[in-house]
Order: structure tokens, then sequence, then C-alpha cells
């Protein structure tokens, strides 16, 4: 199987794959029409990313490609519809990087109450100004709101917690008792927690759902003086409201994320908000550990892996939750060669369409039961022609409708 990786990864990676039987290229500096040419040329199955982008043109050129693995959480750097329209997978590597991220949040938060990015510049300016850097709130028994519970958001939580911070969270799949679980004071809507939180941290995954998600509505409850965190994604914040907050003065705020970020790793970079005096920024590292790198690395191996030993992919992000199918078709048959090529023939002709299938075989026989799944419900006369065919043996139908 061939593995093309466009991405800088720890060297393991390429190593691990090798050794696993697979050609692996590593070109870690392709992107856009240099991923195109080597994605005609290369030919690969599968195409190993971290943040470099893939668009409809790189599915279009790819005749083999079967897989993509994002290195990392996030997938909005991959054109999922492309994708989809191609029968791709798209997989991902989620929670391998949560350690990382929620120690870059809990270090913003601290640089936020202390303003240590300011004490250095002085400093380093030649100038001492104790009386000033000396007032801060601090955060013991302070309260600290977290929006999204997933890895990233627990891991954060478990961090404040051991800093003896009061945790408030929603997520949309937090229950009370969930979170009495852990430790923390749930709510039933973002509002509500903003309201009551010191610092207010953001752990969302990018979606259609989540985009600008972070409102006024919720940055106009927190508090005069709070500290508001995104180590996620800059596109579920308003980012327009947060800039009014700051250049009131209301807030302080901890950035790892900004709209419209270089897609190259060094080069100029011009945003309201990183130049923002009331926002202390960092340059998107919030998985950039090599413990994070290593970890997301070994996930992204084992997803070759499988996929080339079963074809199905874990993690796979683009595999539709919810069939269109509305009917399921039992067949028992014996296990004969070209008995499901003619079941699927016949259906075709009926046009009815199949969403799914799975055949499985009985132990010490040579029984098998087929369960297709389709778009509607086959009649009585199909049925019945079914049935007549060569090796099969009874003909069912479910509605799952029903």
């Amino acid at each position: 199987m061939r593995v093309l990786i466009a991405d800088k990864l720890p060297d393991q990676a390429r190593v691990r794959l090798a050794a696993a039987g697979c050609e692996v290229r590593l070109m870690p500096t392709l992107s856009g029409e240099t991923l195109t040419a080597e994605l005609g040329d290369f030919d690969p199955e599968v195409l190993m990313v971290r943040s470099t982008k893939v668009t409809a043109a790189h599915f279009e050129c790819a005749a083999r490609l079967g897989l993509v693995v994002r290195a990392g959480a996030g997938v909005n750097t991959i054109d999922l519809a492309a994708a989809s329209s191609a029968g791709v997978y798209v997989s991902n590597c989620p929670g391998k990087n949560a350690d990382a991220v929620a120690e870059l949040t809990i270090g913003l938060l601290i640089a936020c109450d202390r303003r240590i990015p300011d004490n250095v510049a002085d400093l380093r300016r030649g100038e001492w100004n104790k009386g000033e850097y000396s007032k801060a709130a601090g955060l013991a028994g302070r309260t600290l709101g977290i929006l999204g519970t997933g890895s990233i958001g627990l891991a954060v939580a478990r961090r404040a917690l051991a800093m003896d911070m009061e945790v408030l969270a929603w997520s949309r799949s937090l229950t009370p008792e969930r979170a009495a679980e852990i430790g923390l004071r749930y709510y039933p809507t973002p509002e509500d927690v903003a309201r009551r939180s010191h610092a207010l941290s953001v752990h969302l995954a990018l979606s259609p759902e989540t985009r600008g998600f972070v409102s006024d509505s919720i940055l106009g409850e927190l508090r005069r003086g709070a500290i508001f965190l995104n180590t996620s994604r800059a596109e579920v914040v308003d980012e327009a409201a947060l800039r009014v907050r700051l250049d009131d003065g209301a807030l302080m705020a901890g950035l790892d994320v900004f709209s419209d970020e270089p897609s190259a790793k060094t080069g100029p970079f011009s945003h309201p908000l990183a130049a923002h005096p009331r926002v202390y920024g960092t340059h998107h590292i919030g998985a950039s550990t090599t413990q994070a790198q290593e970890a997301v690395a070994a996930e992204a191996c084992r997803v070759v892996e499988l996929y080339a030993s079963t074809g199905s992919a874990p993690n796979c992000v683009n595999i539709a939750r919810r069939s269109t199918a509305r009917h399921i078709l039992v067949v028992r048959h014996r296990d004969r060669v070209g008995v499901l090529a003619a079941v699927l023939g016949a259906l075709s002709e009926a046009h009815i369409n199949v969403g799914a299938m799975e055949n499985q075989h009985f132990d010490g026989g040579d029984g098998a039961m087929a369960r297709i799944h389709v778009d509607a419900a086959p009649n009585a006369a199909l049925r019945a022609r079914l049935a007549a065919l060569d090796h099969v043996l009874a003909v069912d139908s479910v509605d799952l409708e029903a």
C-alpha cells in the first residue's frame, strides 16, 4: 500500500509504516498544486496530513486514494464533501493531543491573570514595575467555565480542579449526572456558564452548528475583568464581538487561534486580535509538543495499518451516521459463487438502491445470510423472483419504519 505523508510528522511514522510493508513517500512541504502533482505521480492509496489543506482538486487527481488521515483532531482543513463524493474515508486522531492543548490553555490562563508576557517585555526593555504587576486576582477559589467537555475540555477541567478552581461546564452531550461524577458544576446553557465564570475556556469542535457559536450573547454575559480563552478553532468565536469587549476593557483574552492564519509555518501575519494589547496570543501551537506529536503519529499509523489489513478506517468522520435505507432484505443462501451477484442484479433491475450490506456465514455448514439495506420495499413478485434464484434458501424483508 502506498502512503504519501504530506506534512512534517515524527520520523517514527515513516519507519513504522515501512516496517508494516507500506511504500512510504515523505514530502512534508507539499501544498496546493505541488500536492496535486505528487498525488498524480505517486498515486497513493493513503494520504497523511497534519495542517496541509486537502481540497476537491486533490481528490479529483488521486484515482486510487481511499483514505486521508488527519494527524490531529480537527478536520476543517479537509474538504469532507469532496472526500465523500469521491468515496474516500477521512479519519482523524482524536484525544491524542488533549494534554498538550490543556497545558497551553492553563498557561494562557495564568499568563492573563499575572500578565506574564508584559512582565517579560518590560524586563527586556530594562524597566522594573513591581507595583503594577503585583496587581493580580489569583486563581484559587475562582470559577472557570468550560464550553465543550470532550477530551481536551476534560483535561483542562482536571488541571483547573487541581489548582483549587471551581469548574462550571456546558456541552451538548454533558448531563448533570456525568458532571457530578467528574467534579464539575453543570449548567444547561453556555450563557449560564458565562455569567458565573471568572474565566471562560472554549473547547468546541468546528462544525456548521458551532461556527460563530460564541457570540455576543455569551461574551456579553462575562463579568468585567473576566478572562476569555480559545485554544480550539477561531471560527467558533465571533471575533468582532470579542474585539468590542476587549476594546472597552471588559475582558482579557488568551488566544491560540485566529481567523485567516497563514498556511506556511513562518511569514508575515496581521490580525486585529493578535495585535490587541489585551490579548496574549500564541501561534496555533496547542498540539505542538513532542509528546503530543508522537502520540498522534502513532494513532495515525494505527489507522493506516487497520485500513490496510481490514479495508475499514477507524475514527472515520465522514461515514453517514444515518442510512437512507428504509428496509432490510434478508436472504438465506448457500455459500456459492455468484449468489449475491444475482440478488444484487435483480435489485438493480427493480431500481432499488443498496445502502449497506453484510453477509454472515454459519459455523459448521455452507449456509450464509445476507442482510441488505435497501431504499424501497421489495414487492411480492421481486421476493418470489429472488427466492427462485439458484442456491437461495429463503427471502424475507423487514420494514425499518414499522
